[in-house]
Parts: C-alpha cells; sequence; structure tokens
C-alpha cells in the first residue's frame, strides 16, 4: 500500500529565495456608457479588426497588431512610446477571449507590459444591454497591478481613464458614416 506524504512547498522553485517578493494590489472598476447603436453594432465594433483598430490601440509608433475574435483567439499588439528627457518606452498588450456571446457579451484577460515587464493583468467582464435609443454598455475590469509604477496611486486612475478614452473612440467608430458598425 502506497501513502503519500505533505510536503512543504519548495521556496526555492519560486527563484525568490530570501527575496521580498512585492504584493499584488488588486482592484476593480466599473464604466458604464449608453451607446446611440444596437447591441449588434456595438458587438461587430469589438468583433471586426477594421473597425476595432479605430478605437482600441496601444499609442506610439512601431505598432504591430494581431487580432482573433474567437474562444480561446485573443489580441496582440505592441509599440515602442517616446517618452520626453528619457528613453522609449516599449508598450505590449496580450489578451485571450474566454467566453463571447454575438450582441450580448464579451469575457476577455489581458496582459500590459511596459519594457517586456508584465505591468497588470486584467480580466475584463463587456455586456450590451439593448435599450430602446441604443445599448447599455458594462465594462467590468479586474486588475492586479503585479509591478507597481513610479507613482502606485495613478495605477488604477491611469488604467480607468485609458478605459474612458478608449470607450469614447468606441462611440465615435459607431457615429453613422464610420463604417459598417454605424
Amino acid at each position: 500500500m502506497a501513502t503519500t506524504e505533505a510536503t512543504a512547498p519548495d521556496p526555492s522553485a519560486d527563484g525568490h529565495v530570501g527575496d521580498p517578493v512585492p504584493g499584488v494590489r488588486h482592484d476593480t472598476f466599473t464604466v458604464g456608457l449608453h451607446l446611440a447603436a444596437p447591441a449588434s453594432a456595438v458587438f461587430e465594433a469589438f468583433a471586426d479588426t477594421s473597425i476595432r483598430r479605430r478605437w482600441s490601440k496601444l499609442p506610439g509608433r512601431h505598432v504591430s497588431y494581431a487580432h482573433d475574435f474567437t474562444v480561446g483567439g485573443g489580441e496582440t499588439a505592441s509599440s515602442v512610446f517616446p517618452v520626453p528627457g528619457a528613453a522609449p518606452e516599449r508598450l505590449g498588450y496580450e489578451s485571450r477571449y474566454l467566453d463571447i456571446v454575438p450582441d450580448s457579451r464579451i469575457v476577455y484577460t489581458y496582459t500590459a507590459r511596459v519594457d517586456d515587464v508584465p505591468r497588470w493583468t486584467s480580466l475584463v467582464t463587456v455586456e450590451l444591454l439593448p435599450e430602446a435609443a441604443g445599448t447599455q454598455l458594462r465594462w467590468v475590469e479586474q486588475a492586479a497591478f503585479l509591478t507597481a509604477s513610479a507613482e502606485p496611486d495613478h495605477d488604477l486612475p491611469h488604467l480607468r481613464g485609458a478605459t474612458r478614452l478608449r470607450l469614447n473612440g468606441l462611440a465615435a467608430a459607431l457615429r453613422p458614416g464610420r463604417g459598417r458598425a454605424g
């Protein structure tokens, strides 16, 4: 008869023997937005790569981009962002779609990197709620800040503000005359 012994975790397994491991800070925020477009058009603005590129992109130059809007697929992007008086930052983004319900819901995870260092990773749930005059979009993001910036108290407001700006871009992409989504 075989027996199983419980063993203590090996502290060297994570490569941090004796090194303090900085804590991960978790935050959640919700952004709501009324869009004067049907849920099907809002969904298409997430799904159709050419429309999505008009409202969701990294700042900077030397951009690379790929998008596969399927469960298990995702989005990757990178760019170089000039910083006055400092070396340019290399930005990276990688996501994976976990759940897609046409015209209703999109759930995905993503990781944001600066100079190849993972800064944060998030779980995002986007709900599209039909209304008489369009769609109510509800964006819920649960972020784990892995590497704090020089001003960690600004990390969550920066992420929330960037999300609001991106969603303003979505609203602009849905206006009539702006492509198939409008």
